[in-house]
């Protein structure tokens, strides 16, 4: 099967926002290639490493946090 990487992306981008602690960090259990997409989009910071998280950009946070109202959020009416 053939998948929008774009849209796993804005997913998991999303999704972050949910693990977001300390201020701007957030836990890095997702797909690694999607991690390193998101980090190469400058959203996060590296993944590779021991740390068992990773640190929003600014523009990944106001991104991550948009992203989630968009996908996930729920509309009165």
């Amino acid at each position: 099967m053939k998948l929008d990487t774009e849209r796993i992306d804005r997913a998991v981008l999303a999704l972050l926002y949910l693990g977001l602690h300390d201020g701007e960090r957030t836990w890095k259990g997702f797909d690694w290639d999607a991690m390193n997409r998101l980090h190469e989009k400058g959203y996060i910071s590296d993944p590779v490493g021991k740390a068992k998280s990773v640190v929003f950009t600014e523009e990944g946070l106001a991104e991550s946090e948009r992203l989630l109202e968009e996908l996930f959020g729920v509309t009165s009416g």
